[in-house]
């Protein structure tokens, strides 16, 4: 089949599928499905109307994405909106899926990429934003990946840590973005933790658990985002925060620290004070200097000048922060609120404005907002 002649093609079959419905990203996808399809069952034989059947094989990509998807939603929907320990959940799949798709003929990088797009149901701009790359370096990514193993058998699964990188990054996008797939994701870290005594493993299960306990209190009535600080810490899931700091103790006992436990010994801080004003902040920057030790993440260091600012005061916050490059996301919305506690309305509200126009979602973005307007008329009052 001449590949290159369908490669052509492409950009006017995307069209199609766009006007039959498909997203573009989507539509993009199933696309590429199809030219691996066209390599690999008929190298030989050239189709007489190359765009009709590369159009048809398209779309029946399509309509086998979105009936996964559909499945994978209705998982979803049937397991609790706080979930706890299920003695007679019946297994599927899932977790198996993630496995085969972290295959060790793909980096790492790669392989989470391509779980969260294949089985996570995730968007490409999803995957991006958590990767902090533009989106179209992420699609041209996961279109290497789907290349890469289009020929290789799946008998070789991945690695567990590339399967926990996955399910932390499923997790952050359903407890932070648009598709909620927070509870899925602690489902089959149940299941992995199940069948292992792996301690990292351990810690992303705590993680997870400890923040979707803080979860009823995240969002007002009116659906406003509520910082951190500022929650109703009664609505806070006792029970989710008692299993959660319990697993993390047992992980922490074996004294092979890792990133998740690290951040679950962030979490379980926060948990553990009754009140904003009685967080251990000093401890909470010692967890932070291990993360940073164990990752070198951008995001960690950040959420440490935030840490910083609050056990050493806000010009030291504004110190850990200026090593850091204003293009990190929240960059902006740290250095507003560190700028506000440091007596400097003027700054903080044309950073909280600036943070809003690059907010990953709309709660984020409507709070951010909302702080820059209640500095404007502080200024003018």
């Amino acid at each position: 089949m001449n590949e290159s002649l369908l490669r052509e093609l492409v950009p006017a079959v995307i069209g199609v599928l766009v006007r039959r419905g498909a997203d573009f990203a989507a539509a993009e996808d199933a696309v590429q499905d199809a030219l691996v399809e066209a390599v690999r069952g008929r190298p030989d034989d050239s189709p007489r109307d190359p765009k009709g059947w590369l159009v048809t094989v398209a779309w029946r990509k399509f309509l086998d994405a979105v009936r996964a998807d559909t499945s994978r939603r209705r998982r979803e929907e049937l397991v609790e909106a706080e979930p706890m320990p299920d003695l007679g959940e019946a297994v599927d799949d899932t977790l198996q899926l993630y496995f085969l798709c972290a295959h060790p003929s793909l980096t790492p990088a790669s392989a989470v990429a391509l779980t969260l797009r294949a089985v996570g149901g995730l968007t490409t701009r999803q995957i991006a934003q958590a990767y902090l790359v533009p989106e179209a370096t992420m699609a041209q990514r996961i279109s290497r990946a789907k290349r890469t193993v289009s020929g290789v058998r799946f008998d070789q699964p991945g690695d567990v840590a590339t399967v926990l990188r996955v399910l932390y990054l499923v997790f952050n996008e359903g407890y932070s973005g648009d598709v909620d797939l927070a509870a899925e994701a602690i489902r089959l870290t149940r299941q992995l933790a199940a069948k292992t005594s792996h301690e990292e493993v351990a810690g992303l299960l705590a993680l997870m658990l400890l923040h979707h306990a803080r979860r009823p209190a995240r969002t007002g009535p009116d659906s406003r985002l509520v910082p951190l600080a500022e929650q109703d810490r009664s609505l806070w899931n006792v029970q989710l925060i008692t299993e959660g700091v319990d697993m993390l103790q047992t992980a922490l006992a074996r004294d092979r620290l890792g990133e998740f436990q690290a951040q679950a010994a962030i979490a379980a801080l926060h948990a553990d004070a009754r009140t904003a004003e009685e967080t251990d902040w000093v401890q909470i920057v010692e967890w932070y200097d291990e993360l940073v030790r164990l990752t070198d993440s951008p995001v960690a260091r950040l959420n440490r000048a935030v840490a910083v600012g609050e056990a050493d005061g806000p010009r030291a916050g504004l110190a850990a922060l200026a090593g850091l490059g204003p293009s990190l996301p929240r960059h902006a919305a740290v250095a507003a609120y560190l700028h506000e506690r440091d007596g400097d309305p003027v700054t903080a509200a044309r950073l909280y404005a600036q943070a809003a126009r690059s907010a990953p979602n709309i709660p984020e973005r409507d709070h951010l907002t909302r702080q820059a307007a209640r500095l404007n008329a502080q200024l003018r009052s």
